[in-house]
């Protein structure tokens, strides 16, 4: 481990670890890691300490026992997952062999656990999944704000009194969008409800955790980011935007609920009210391409496989790949009479 200097010679390469707690598990992964046999005991009836108090089982104490050359031979067999190639607008990033990034032991120690036990460790692999997922959310409207850093700069602010950023990548520079903490949050919190479309569809039991923890990992992030990007260090006042964060969240999933149930207008106003701010002079060819990129995403999804969902690597696609279909002629249009559009339509000879 690192910062540890001690001869293992003549000493036992066997470790057991009490209390399946995450400080347990994240030691005993690191552990493991370094080529150690670990042994978990727990005396309670389920493992996590008070981050899983609400996690419950009734086969009594438990005992893991984890070590790098058992891990094949006592995993419970699984099913292999079905591929389905995904589709464009989703993107499963690809690795040679050569490329791949070798796997955290935390990952490997969440993986095996899973097996052994997949009805109550679900909260811990929806933790790390999650994490992954909110990052990728999060960095379509990243942005930095260089001038913190400069000793005595002003920091620009917008017309409403909000920090200035400097951000880049299509929504920004295509959309418009300005780069502030608000629409940094209103473009991951698009990105999150389509996961949470797609999380819906999980096994009953466990889509809640995944819930949980794909919100909890937001608030981390926005938490960091006011204090990294912001300089916000008060408690209470980090607290507050919280607050306010979930009370938008909260109406996102309805108001974008609702767009899906009752059509592209709906939710092309829900994108502009929220996305937008209400803003009267909004190009609405913009509004299309994020509602018709919303679509897309949504229904790509549904040929992903709950595994690969699972694993967190999913990877958005590019919303401009959308404008051609918000400037193609639809079909329907040639079917109105043109008296109903004021003449402005003429069909086609």
């Amino acid at each position: 481990m690192p910062g540890l200097h001690f001869s293992l010679q003549g000493r036992s390469r066997k470790v057991c670890i009490v209390g399946a707690g995450i400080s347990g598990l994240r030691t005993a992964g690191l552990l493991t890691a370094a080529g150690f046999e670990v042994t978990i005991l727990e005396a309670r009836d389920r493992i996590g300490y008070r981050r899983a108090a609400t996690i419950q089982f009734l086969l009594g104490p438990r005992s893991f026992s984890l070590s790098p050359s058992s891990a094949a031979a006592q995993a419970v067999p699984q099913p292999s997952p079905s591929h389905t190639p995904p589709p464009k607008t989703t993107k499963l990033p690809k690795q040679t062999p050569a490329e791949a990034k070798p796997v955290p032991a935390s990952v490997k120690l969440a993986a095996e656990i899973h097996k052994r036990a997949p009805a109550i460790t679900e909260p811990y692999v929806a933790y790390g999944a999650c994490e992954k997922l909110i990052k990728e959310c999060a960095r379509h409207a990243d942005y930095t704000d260089p001038q913190r850093y400069e000793k005595n700069a002003v920091i620009p602010k917008t017309a409403a009194g909000q920090d200035l950023g400097v951000g880049k990548g299509w929504w920004y520079e295509s959309l418009g969008l300005t780069p502030t903490f608000n629409n940094w949050a209103q473009v991951t919190f698009l990105h999150m409800y389509i996961l949470t479309v797609r999380l819906r569809a999980f096994p009953a039991a466990a889509a809640p955790s995944w819930h949980q923890h794909l919100l909890d990992h937001f608030f981390y992030a926005a938490e960091d980011r006011m204090v990294r990007e912001h300089n916000v260090y008060s408690r209470m006042i980090r607290n507050k935007y919280l607050k306010d964060l979930f009370t938008q969240w909260r109406g996102i999933l309805a108001a974008y609920d609702e767009g899906l149930v009752k059509g592209d207008a709906v939710l092309a106003a829900a994108v502009w009210r929220n996305v937008f701010n209400a803003q009267e002079d909004v190009d609405l060819r913009g509004v299309g391409v994020v509602v018709c990129y919303m679509r897309g995403v949504m229904q790509g999804l549904e040929a992903v496989g709950d595994e690969e969902i699972g694993k967190g690597d999913v990877e958005f696609g590019d919303p401009a790949t959308q404008m051609k279909f918000v400037e193609g002629r639809s079909r329907m249009m040639d079917s109105l009479p043109a008296e109903e559009s004021g003449g402005a339509l003429k069909k086609s000879k």
